[in-house]
C-alpha cells in the first residue's frame, strides 16, 4: 500500500499532530487526498513553547484544522514519577486524550506519525500505540525517516530538515521525579543556547548535573563559545559536562 492508498481507503481520521517531519508530513498527504482530516495537538509541560509555535504556523501554512489539547501531564503519577517506561504512560496519557476528543468530533480512526524505521525497535510507547488501535500510516506503507525526509523536501515542506523533536521530559534522568519547575529550567537553558547556532542538542540533567549534548560537527562551535555557554549553564546548574556521543534521532 502507498500513502495515497492509505488516504483513499481512511479518508476521514484523526492526526496526533506535533509539527515535526513525520506528522507534518502525514499531514500534508491526508489533505493532498482530499481527506476529512483534523490534527491534534496535546500541549504539556513536555514541548517546549517554541515547539507549540511552530506547528501552529505550519498548520496554518497547510490550511489544516488544529485542535489543541490542553493536558497537566505532571498530574498523573506514574509520568511524573519518571520510571524507565515513562514513555508508556504518557504515550496512554495523550493518546487517550486525543481519542476522546477526536470521537467527541466524530473520528473512529486515530493516526499517529511512527515511521517504519521506527518497527525494528520495540518502545514502551509503542506498546501503548498498540493498545489503543492507534493507526500508523507511514510504517503500514513503509515509509522510512529518510524517505519522508526525502518526500517533504519534494513537497517544500520547511519541516523536511527539521532536527527530531524530543520532549523535554527525556532532559530528566530516569527515576528522578519529574517537576515543572525542572522542565522550565531546561527550556530555558537550551533558548539561551540557541543563540550560539546550535542546533539538535541537548541539556541533560541528574541532581544539579547539566550535561550538554551536541553532535560532533557542533563540537567546534561549543568551543568557540566555551566561557559563555558554561557561564549560561552554571546560573542553574553546580556542573556541567560535555558529551560529544549524541547520536538519538527521536519524535514526539
Amino acid at each position: 500500500m502507498n500513502i495515497k492508498d492509505f488516504f483513499r481507503d481512511n479518508n476521514k481520521a484523526a492526526l496526533a499532530y506535533s509539527g515535526g517531519v513525520d506528522s507534518t508530513y502525514i499531514l500534508h498527504e491526508a489533505l493532498s487526498a482530499g481527506a476529512d482530516v483534523t490534527a491534534y495537538y496535546v500541549k504539556t509541560d513536555f514541548q517546549p513553547q517554541y515547539e507549540f509555535e511552530d506547528a501552529m504556523d505550519m498548520a496554518k501554512e497547510l490550511k489544516a484544522r488544529v485542535k489543541v489539547i490542553n493536558l497537566d501531564i505532571l498530574a498523573v503519577p506514574e509520568i511524573a514519577s519518571n520510571p524507565v517506561n515513562r514513555c508508556y504512560y504518557c504515550k496512554k496519557a495523550i493518546f487517550g486524550a486525543i481519542l476522546d476528543a477526536a470521537a467527541e468530533d466524530g473520528y473512529s480512526v486515530v493516526l499517529d506519525g511512527t515511521n517504519a524505521s521506527d518497527s525494528a525497535e520495540e518502545r514502551p510507547g509503542m506498546k501503548a500505540l498498540r493498545e489503543l488501535e492507534v493507526r500508523s500510516p507511514l510504517q503500514e506503507c513503509g515509509i522510512t525517516k529518510a524517505e519522508v525526509r526525502r518526500r517533504s523536501r519534494e513537497a517544500g515542506l520547511k519541516t523536511w530538515d527539521r532536527p527530531a523533536y524530543a520532549c523535554l521530559a527525556t532532559r530528566v534522568a530516569s527515576g528522578e521525579k519529574i517537576t515543572a519547575a525542572k522542565l522550565s529550567r531546561v527550556e530555558d537553558v537550551e533558548d539561551a543556547l540557541v543563540r550560539f547556532g546550535l542546533v539538535d542538542f541537548r541539556v541533560r540533567t541528574l541532581g544539579d548535573i547539566a550535561r550538554l549534548e551536541v553532535r560532533e560537527a557542533q563540537a567546534g562551535l561549543v568551543l568557540e563559545h566555551r566561557d559563555a555557554i558554561v557561564e549560561i549553564l552554571k546560573r542553574r546548574f553546580d556542573k556541567v559536562v560535555l558529551d560529544l556521543d549524541f547520536r538519538e534521532e527521536m519524535d514526539i
